[in-house]
């Protein structure tokens, strides 16, 4: 069964004049050091674009996953309509004093993915999805791949030499 593999990102400094960051890539987050945070976040902040262009910011579950933050919802919900119609999203893990920023495209998860998902779950969770399956795995209920474009991390305690942009190409 294929997967899909987000290709390693470049990082550099972001562009934030008047915070004092060095100039240069020297110091420089690892995305390992990006790629835990995603993992290990229990919750995600998920701003999604209502159809007026006003945002809509709500917790969700999921999992990092290849490369991509995966999360189930309710096919009513005002975030998978706002998806439905923007794809566009910004996910933020729990933690702000180490906080990773995705700005991504939301994709409606292949069924290998939502397998994954399902699999891995409840170890994370506790949460059983059993009764959910046969919904997630028919495409009956969504869910999506938050596929990162541009990541930022910032770790408080060496907010200045360390905060990190990572492009995806």
């Amino acid at each position: 069964m294929p997967t899909t593999k987000t290709p390693k990102p470049k990082a550099s400094r972001p562009h934030m004049p008047g915070y004092g960051l060095p100039s240069g890539n020297e110091g420089l987050l690892p995305w390992t050091w990006a790629e835990q945070r995603l993992k290990k976040s229990h919750n995600y902040w998920i701003t999604t674009v209502k159809p007026d262009g006003s945002p809509h910011t709500m917790v969700v579950w999921g999992l990092w996953l290849d490369g991509r933050l995966l999360f189930s919802t309710g096919s009513k919900s005002r975030k998978a309509r706002n998806l439905a119609e923007n794809p566009n999203c910004v996910v933020c893990t729990e933690h702000a004093h180490e906080a990773v920023i995705v700005e991504g495209i939301a994709e409606v998860a292949d069924v290998a993915a939502r397998r994954k998902l399902l699999a891995r779950y409840n170890g994370k969770y506790n949460f059983d999805m059993s009764s959910m399956k046969d919904d997630i795995l028919s495409m009956k209920e969504p869910v999506f791949a938050v596929r990162p474009r541009v990541v930022f991390g910032q770790w408080e305690k060496e907010f200045i030499g360390k905060t990190t942009r990572w492009k995806f190409e």
